[in-house]
């Protein structure tokens, strides 16, 4: 197989959700359809029951929640599957924003019940901000459910993407029967008791057959929607999907196995292949034979008794080859890559080879940055990930002073990973936390204990908001004189402003006309 062949197989997306939509549910039917698993775990695992696959960090199984973004690789029909499982709470937003800039498409999944929640809102946005093509599931059909036709005005509606169903359910809740797919003129029946939905080809929503098979009253009620549905939306076009305008529209069941592997099905054959990136030098394509590739995730103890770090890497273009040697362009070091692995969830596997698409980890030395860029002879820099101003703050102290280096240790390599923003002040030895939601304070405790036997406390800061400041020399110098015991540098030494209040950061703004004070931060 080319070059080019193999990077066109390859469909790199990620599923994003509002939590309990059952994204971990669907993640797992997908992996049992790509034949790596035997039996799709529980989300909330019992005595004697396997934890969900994707779902591999300790606090995740305790809880029955994802907070860390995880990468699933694994072979389907002709294509090369690379999934990125992103957490769904609210408090990880930051993680699932960086996995999104390492994806070619996206699954948006929606709980049939409740419609466009709030998350799904925050995640959309990143999507049409970076022009992403996304598919949308209606998951539990099975329940109680919204009609059908609001649920697609509620997206077209608050999520900006007009909407061409291809497959409409037939009946809902204890009724539901099934769903017909305009892509083919077939119905699939839904049987929650067996492995395999039968099937069968028909010759349009009003087939005479279809009398035969369903009830008049929910066959009424289904042929009335596909007629409105077929003549208010648009036929699919790929190319408006391809660029973020049209959303193609799939009903299922994923806890009951229903629809899941016709949307697999009808997804690999239309998702796009590995796209071009953008770099300040040129634009990057794929199918180039240069390797290139970016750092958009590192996770620190995937196995906590070796005290590892990985870096995982989006390639971006050409085909990487084990044990070569590629530029940091950072730094400008040269390093080989001797034994990159193909992830699924902590599980790894040492590749020969990979290929525009692919995500990959290597071992981190503590070389690596989020956004650091690496490729096999040019020396290039793709787009930035930005860090984003957190919302809420605390103080670490350190219950045990003997563990002080084990303390330090895990705040800078959990602060790398990007799940928090560790600030040191000017004014005092004490490091500041920041983070976007109040969980992932649990998290890091949690996991200091647990992974780097640092006993500490964390206590609740008065500070409002983080700014990063930059501009005129001159008054950059008056506002350290002044405000020095509100400043600290982040983990990179660049300087922040930690403004106890609103009305504080209004002043500032004002009296400094020619300094930023920026939410985020790009490097």
């Amino acid at each position: 197989m080319s070059l080019e062949e193999e990077i066109l197989r390859r469909r790199t997306f990620a599923i994003v959700s509002h939590p309990d939509a059952g994204k971990t549910t669907i993640t797992e039917k997908f992996l049992w359809y790509g034949g790596v698993i035997r039996e799709a775990g529980h989300v909330r695992a019992k005595a004697g029951k396997k934890f969900t696959t994707s779902d591999w960090m300790k606090i995740e199984q305790q809880r029955g929640i994802s907070v860390s973004s995880s990468v699933l690789s694994f072979p389907y029909s002709s294509c090369q599957i690379n999934l990125v499982d992103t957490p769904g709470h609210q408090d990880f937003c930051e993680d699932t924003y960086r996995a999104l800039t390492a994806v070619d498409s996206a699954l948006v999944l929606i709980d049939s019940a409740k419609g466009v929640e709030p998350q799904t809102i925050k995640l959309m946005e990143v999507c049409r901000l970076r022009k992403t093509p996304i598919t949308v599931f209606m998951n539990k059909m099975d329940r109680d459910s919204l009609d059908p036709l609001e649920l697609m005005d509620e997206v077209e509606r608050i999520l900006g993407v007009r909407c061409t169903p291809r497959t409409m359910p037939i009946g809902s809740g204890k009724m539901f029967k099934g769903v017909y797919s305009f892509i083919d003129d077939s119905v699939h029946f839904f049987q929650p008791d067996t492995e395999e939905n039968e099937i069968r080809k028909v010759s349009g929503i009003h087939d005479p057959q279809l009398d035969e098979w369903f009830d008049e009253k929910y066959l009424r009620e289904f042929r009335e929607q596909a007629e409105l549905a077929i003549g208010a939306s648009d036929t699919f076009d790929r190319e408006k999907y391809l660029q973020g305008e049209q959303a193609p529209v799939y009903f299922g069941s994923a806890i009951n196995n229903f629809g899941v592997k016709h949307l697999l099905d009808s997804f690999v054959a239309v998702a796009p292949a590995p796209m071009s990136r953008h770099a300040k030098e040129r634009d990057v394509l794929a199918t180039e034979p240069r390797f290139t590739g970016f750092v958009f995730k590192i996770q620190a103890n995937t196995d906590p008794k070796h005290r590892d770090r990985i870096a995982f890497i989006r390639v971006c273009s050409g085909q990487f080859v084990r044990g070569s040697k590629v530029i940091h362009c950072r730094t400008g070091r040269q390093v080989r890559l001797a034994a990159p692995t193909s992830l699924l969830a902590n599980d790894r596997t040492v590749l020969d080879e990979a290929y525009a698409g692919d995500i990959i980890g290597i071992h981190d030395p503590g070389l690596y940055n989020i956004s650091d860029t690496i490729s096999e002879t040019e020396n290039l820099a793709f787009d930035g990930i930005p860090d984003f101003a957190p919302e809420h703050f605390c103080r670490v102290y350190l219950e045990d002073p003997l563990r002080s280096k084990q303390l330090q240790q895990g705040l800078h390599q959990l602060s790398e990973e990007g799940a928090t923003q560790l600030f040191y002040p000017l004014s005092g030895p004490i490091p500041v936390l920041g983070v976007v939601g109040v969980l992932q304070f649990d998290v890091l405790k949690f996991r200091l204990e647990e992974e780097y036997n640092a006993k500490c406390r964390l206590e609740p800061s008065t500070i409002y908001q983080a700014r990063w400041i930059s501009g005129d020399a001159t008054e950059l110098a008056a506002f350290r004189s002044e405000h020095g015991f509100d400043l600290a540098q982040d983990k990179k030494g660049h300087l922040v402003y930690l403004c106890p209040n609103e009305f504080r950061l209004q002043t500032v703004e004002k009296n400094y006309p020619k300094l930023q004070f920026d939410k985020f931060h790009v490097e």
